[in-house]
């Protein structure tokens, strides 16, 4: 009875210790803006659900943002500030890259996943936010220093740029055929040019336009040659794409959920409004009928 008593207590004890040592293994930094105020900076602090005690805290400048950003992004844009911070925890290997985005006007979390894997960031939880709304095309600098600090792994310096390029490649196209579907297009354009190391200009060019159509999506030749000539850069990094699918697998199941959903309920709504139609059309046969 004794034995059994004491293997249930140490069972209990390892219960309990096991879970604690990891969270106490996770690697968590957070990036703040470095010109929120001490208010700002313990609002956002507390939305993260972090003492300021207990987790690795770095700050990020407007003119950090600038190394990355300049020449790609209107200098209004840019500004001479830096508020959008980010939470960068590390996990599991294969668990691949889960976002969210709060305040954040410009940029999904498809489109934060998407250029994350070009900058080299992979299987980390990301929650990026600011004290009010932002475009969000900064805040990548935040997350690739976070996730260096958070990982002791330096970035290429290539591909941090090439990605905030992406970035605003996507913004841009966004605002045109819409967020949603800009992401779509570029993760589907990157892959291809990944997966059959397509590096001749030509060759993209016949990409982009093969998926576009694909997409149903009406491209200006400026905007092939843009995206043209980051595909290139993007060919020269060391892209992998079952790295690629491996890290993008949870968002892409979210994105499919919720598009079946949508689909679901649309299908739902016009069950709903046929059967209401059909009502009104028998009121208007039984109005004939008495008139």
């Amino acid at each position: 009875m004794r034995k059994l008593i004491s293997i249930i207590v140490m069972a209990g004890f390892l219960m309990v210790i096991f879970p604690l040592a990891a969270m106490a293994g996770a690697q968590e930094v957070v990036s703040l803006g470095a010109d929120l105020t001490p208010q700002q900076e313990r609002e956002i602090l507390d939305f993260f659900g972090v003492d300021k005690n207990d987790v690795k805290i770095i700050k990020v400048t407007n003119q950090e943002m600038r190394q990355y950003l300049s020449g790609l992004v209107p200098e209004k844009q840019l500004g001479t500030t830096a508020y959008s911070s980010a939470h960068i925890t590390l996990v599991s290997k294969g668990h691949g890259i889960s976002v969210k985005t709060y305040n954040i006007a410009w940029v999904t979390k498809e489109m934060y996943a998407n250029v994350m894997v070009t900058a080299g960031i992979e299987d980390a939880d990301v929650v990026v936010t600011a004290p009010f709304q932002v475009s969000g095309a900064s805040a990548l600098t935040g997350i690739t220093k976070a996730f260096e600090q958070a990982s002791g792994k330096k970035l290429d310096e290539d591909a941090k740029k090439t990605a905030n390029e992406e970035l605003v490649v996507t913004i841009d196209l966004g605002e045109e055929i819409g967020q949603e579907q800009a992401a779509d297009f570029m993760r589907d354009v990157k892959e291809e040019v990944v997966k059959k190391k397509v590096k001749n200009p030509d060759d993209i060019i016949e990409v982009i336009k093969r998926i576009a159509d694909e997409h149903n999506i009406e491209l200006t030749d400026a905007q092939i040659q843009r995206i043209m000539e980051l595909m290139q850069k993007i060919s020269r990094l060391d892209l992998n794409l079952n790295k690629i699918s491996k890290q993008l697998e949870n968002i892409n199941k979210s994105v499919d959920d919720i598009k079946k959903a949508v689909k679901d309920n649309q299908g739902i709504l016009e069950k709903i409004a046929n059967s209401l139609q059909n009502f009104f059309n028998w009121i208007k046969d039984k109005i004939r009928g008495q008139a």
